[in-house]
């Protein structure tokens, strides 16, 4: 589940946000009355995406929002304000926000906005993990590009399927890795004679992977495969 601050000074408008993101937009909403509250609370979680409106005590959005990016330059941001001159909108992306939506605005809309930029932000973070070719599993160091897993002075040379397999673990260590997932994107067919050929190269990394106690490939029952390490 995704995870959205609101600071929202007013608490009518707040709540309304907060009710339907949560029971709409299926996020987990927190929600705050003004900058300074925003600040403290943004500082103690991790989040998906923050919505600062503008006109607040204490501390207005265009600060909270400057103030954000000195610690965070990446998470997306939406200023909502009932100000619509160009000037507002141009001091709100030069502060870092991703996007602007003026008050009075349809919470339809809103919701439209949040999903196009966490659809964007998460294309984007699969394109940084995609590139990742050079993975640390415990005493091992598997590289995808050479199909090499090496500790100490030892080697071993990988299948091509074996090093799509390994990588895909990698890529979601210590996290159920789906069987759908993995015959899909290195067979590109989920069907029962390529899950069991499979099993037969989870079975040969798992023997490559011996040496390292803190290294495991373990079954997670009726879903598929996770690679821990301890």
């Amino acid at each position: 589940m995704k995870k959205i601050l609101l600071v929202e000074d007013d608490a009518n408008l707040g709540l309304l946000l907060q009710d339907y993101l949560q029971l709409k937009g299926k996020f987990d909403v927190v929600l705050c009355k003004d900058g300074e509250e925003g600040l403290r609370a943004f500082t103690k979680q991790t989040y998906d995406l923050l919505i600062l409106d503008v006109m607040m005590p204490k501390k207005d959005g265009f600060t909270l929002g400057k103030d954000i990016r000195k610690i965070n330059a990446g998470v997306p941001i939406i200023f909502a304000t009932a100000k619509g001159m160009i000037e507002d909108k141009t001091q709100a992306f030069n502060l870092g926000g991703d996007d602007y939506i003026t008050k009075p605005f349809r919470i339809e809309e809103l919701l439209l906005r949040i999903n196009a930029l966490l659809k964007r932000t998460d294309n984007a973070g699969k394109k940084e993990e995609e590139k990742q070719t050079s993975f640390n599993i415990g005493k091992y160091t598997f590289d995808y590009t050479s199909q090499m897993i090496m500790i100490g002075d030892s080697q071993q040379k990988l299948s091509t399927k074996e090093a799509e397999l390994l990588r895909l673990l990698c890529m979601r260590k210590n996290e159920v890795l789906t069987r759908e997932e993995a015959l899909l994107n290195i067979w590109h067919d989920d069907n029962y004679f390529n899950g069991r050929s499979m099993d037969v190269f989870l079975s040969k990394i798992r023997k490559y992977l011996k040496d390292d106690p803190n290294v495991e490939i373990i079954n997670v029952h009726g879903r598929g495969y996770k690679l821990l390490i301890n």
